[in-house]
C-alpha cells in the first residue's frame, strides 16, 4: 500500500470536496496519510481529520513562518494534543529562511523547543528546511541525535542527503521529483538508498508531472513511485513496498 507521510488535508483547498477526496484513497491505492500540522489552528482540525477517518494519522507542531504565533500555553497543549492514539509525530517544524516571516533566532529557539518535546515524548520529527541548510543540520546534529526523523520535502545536496542518512533520518520524496528541471533531487534518489526513502505529497502543494501547478492530492503519488523507480532502475512495486515498510517504521505505524 502507498502511504503519504506528509499531507495537509486541513487546508482550506480541500473544503469543497475533502469529504469525496478521501473517500476515494483506498480505491486509488493510498492505504494510509499522516496529515502534519503547519500553525496552532491547525491541531483541532487534525485531530478531527484522525477520528474521522480510519486511515489518517496525525502530526502536531509549528512550522517556522508560524512560530511568532506559539507561547507557554500553546506549547502546553501542543503537549497534550501528542498524547493521543492516532497523533504519531511532531511537526512539521524547522527553520524557514526562504520566506523569512519570522526572526531566525525566534525560528531556531522554538525548533529547539519542539525538538525536545518529541524527545521527550519519544516521538519521530517531521523537519522542514528551506533555504536554510546548515543551520538545520547544526541543529539536528545537536538537538535530535538518535531520534527518528524525516528531512520533508527534501531541496539540498546529494552530499547533505547521505550525511542525514548516516544519522538514520528518513527523506521525504515528493511531487518535485518529477520535475524536469529537478535534477539535483533526482541524484539525491540516485545516490541514496530506497531504504532511507518515504514518499509524501505536501499537498494541496506540490503536485507531480502531469499535474504541476494543480492542487495535489495522495492520489497521485504512484507518479513519484514511478519517478522513483526509474531512477533507482527497480519495479514501482518494489518502491511502493520498501517505503511502506519505511514509513511505518518511521512514525511507529
Amino acid at each position: 500500500m502507498i502511504i503519504d507521510t506528509h499531507a495537509h488535508y486541513d487546508d482550506e483547498q480541500f473544503d469543497a470536496d475533502r469529504e469525496e477526496l478521501l473517500g476515494s484513497m483506498e480505491e486509488g491505492g493510498i492505504g494510509l496519510i499522516v496529515n502534519a500540522g503547519s500553525t496552532v489552528t491547525s491541531w483541532d482540525k487534525i485531530v478531527e481529520l484522525t477520528e474521522r477517518y480510519p486511515f489518517i494519522y496525525g502530526a502536531v507542531g509549528v512550522h517556522p513562518d508560524e512560530v511568532g504565533e506559539l507561547d507557554e500555553e500553546k506549547f502546553l497543549r501542543m503537549a497534550d494534543l501528542l498524547d493521543r492514539d492516532k497523533i504519531v509525530a511532531v511537526g512539521e517544524i524547522g527553520l524557514d529562511y526562504y520566506w523569512d516571516k519570522e526572526k531566525h533566532e525566534l525560528q531556531k529557539e522554538w525548533f529547539v523547543r519542539q525538538l525536545g518535546l518529541a524527545r521527550e515524548k519519544e516521538m519521530p520529527v517531521i523537519i522542514h528546511s528551506r533555504e536554510a541548510a546548515a543551520d538545520t543540520f547544526e541543529i539536528m546534529k545537536q538537538h535530535a541525535a538518535g531520534m527518528k526523523a524525516v528531512i520533508h520535502c527534501y531541496s539540498y545536496s546529494p552530499e547533505m542527503a547521505r550525511e542525514y542518512v548516516k544519522m538514520g533520518y528518513y527523506i521525504g520524496i515528493g511531487g518535485v521529483v518529477t520535475f524536469k528541471n529537478a535534477k539535483k533531487l533526482k541524484q539525491v534518489v540516485q545516490e541514496i538508498p530506497l531504504e532511507s526513502i518515504v514518499l509524501e505529497t505536501d499537498c494541496p502543494y506540490l503536485a507531480p508531472v502531469p499535474y504541476r501547478g494543480e492542487r495535489n492530492c495522495s492520489l497521485y503519488l504512484p507518479y513519484v513511485a514511478e519517478q522513483i523507480a526509474e531512477l533507482k532502475g527497480t519495479t514501482v512495486e518494489e518502491v511502493i513496498q520498501q517505503t511502506e515498510k519505511n514509513s511505518r517504521e518511521l512514525y511507529g505505524l
